[in-house]
């Protein structure tokens, strides 16, 4: 089953700067090896949320809004697919993310198609 992981930042790149360039490497190392796991499909990284723009459209006309829809602190930093053979695979891999150990979450989700 395909599952796409969205990474949430938190306070994970502020906790992350105060490490040591031994821990950096150990954390840019980390999300290398989640890269390169067979079944993994990542993306490029995101941008800072706040060069986000959110674009709705209401009654015809498109509206858009500087920044992201979640709050800061919410912002998606990065999103994986995986796939896996169940959730518990998923899960086991989603504890790998960094950002996780350091202020942040990884939000798991099955992947539908709907068309």
């Amino acid at each position: 089953m395909k599952y796409v992981m969205l990474v949430y930042q938190g306070d994970a790149q502020e906790r992350q700067a105060a490490l040591s360039d031994e821990e950096r490497e150990q954390v840019h190392a980390d999300y290398q090896g989640i890269t390169e796991m067979p079944g993994v499909t990542s993306m490029p990284p995101l941008g800072p949320a706040q060069n986000a723009t959110t674009v709705r459209v209401e009654g015809g006309r498109t509206l858009t809004t500087d920044g992201p829809f979640a709050g800061m602190k919410e912002a998606v930093g990065s999103v994986f697919v995986l796939e896996a053979d169940d959730l518990d695979a998923a899960i086991e891999v989603a504890a790998r993310v960094p950002a996780a150990r350091y202020g942040g979450a990884v939000e798991i989700r099955p992947s539908e198609v709907y068309w």
